[in-house]
């Protein structure tokens, strides 16, 4: 079968590998033909050719793991042996070994869910950050009349703002140094503010204040900071994504001072929160739409991903199909 590896930071090959047969499934697995993937932030560091914190790839180097870095993933099920999955459904989900850039793909079924028949695989492939994005929105305090601030308004961040809006968030501020004056709104942005996170922080009056802060910039530590010292008292701090460091330094006199609450976390329930995406995209026609702005070939991997690591103000999404 195909499979795409990284063989250097930045470049991929084309491979064939033995396909793992029906018989060899572990108890919960899932046998899926990939139909398509999602290119997530969190991929990117892999692909840069930084040792990342990803499921798998630890102490190996990612070169050496075939599929690397794909781990959102919509498929059919060929074989399973996780009952409620049955070989024809078409699922979406979590390629569990971050190796979902094959042809097919052995997967947790505890991270599949089907979704709505009337979707295309590369849009239904959404339903997993959505879902993501879902589960951290139900870790916050109740968004009603809330101001809600997301740094960061890449394709994470946009779903944030327009969960925090759905969710009855009085005013939703993004914040991003790429132009996203065009879509913002689109996602429930109010307030778009084309700036780095340091410098909003920076004029940001004490009477305008956010209630609750998102961070989901990733890949940064300095942000966090921002989105500490941007907080209203009282208010709340959410951190997402798949840290780089181990460690990162905030400021525990604002954090004290402010009354604040700092909250993360890995998504859990996972098949709850994708039948929630799924719904959820459902009752919002046109999200997922508006969010999906590229398709690329799996042959064209390498300019899929290539786009990915650039910040250009028209691409939100990046599915990858065969």
């Amino acid at each position: 079968m195909w499979c795409y590896r990284l063989v250097a930071p930045y470049e991929f090959e084309r491979i064939e590998v033995p396909r793992r047969s029906p018989e060899s499934l572990a108890d919960g697995q899932v046998l899926l033909r990939f139909l398509a993937g999602g290119i997530c932030g969190s991929d990117l560091p892999g692909f840069r050719g930084a040792q990342g914190r990803l499921p798998g790839d630890t102490g190996a180097l990612a070169a050496e793991m075939n599929g690397f870095p794909i781990h959102e993933v919509a498929g059919e099920v060929i074989a399973s042996r996780h009952p409620p999955h049955t070989p024809g459904d078409r699922v979406v989900g979590w390629a569990s070994g971050f190796d979902g850039l094959m042809e097919y793909v052995v997967a947790d079924g505890n991270g599949l869910a089907p979704y709505d028949a009337s979707l295309s695989p590369e849009h239904a492939v959404a339903l997993q950050p959505l879902a993501c994005v879902l589960y951290a929105a139900e870790q916050l305090p109740d968004l009603t009349g809330r101001h809600v601030a997301v740094l960061g308004q890449g394709s994470i961040g946009l779903l944030f703002s327009y969960v925090a809006k759905a969710a009855g968030a009085a005013h939703v501020t993004g914040v991003d140094p790429v132009e996203r004056a065009d879509v913002g709104p689109a996602f429930g942005v109010d307030t778009v503010v084309r700036t780095t996170s340091d410098r909003w922080v920076g004029h940001l009056a004490a009477d305008a204040k956010p209630d609750i802060v998102i961070e989901a910039v990733g890949h940064q530590v300095a942000t966090l900071s921002h989105a500490v010292e941007a907080a209203a008292f009282g208010g709340t701090v959410f951190y997402f994504g798949v840290p780089d460091d181990d460690a990162y330094p905030i400021s525990m006199r604002t954090m004290l001072r402010n009354n604040l609450t700092l909250k993360s976390g890995v998504t859990m329930d996972r098949r709850r929160v994708l039948d929630r995406a799924n719904v959820f995209a459902r009752d919002h026609p046109g999200l997922l739409q508006r969010y999906l702005t590229h398709t690329f070939p799996v042959g064209q991997v390498q300019a899929a991903f290539e786009l990915a690591c650039r910040p250009v103000p028209g691409r939100i999404k990046i599915a990858i199909v065969p």
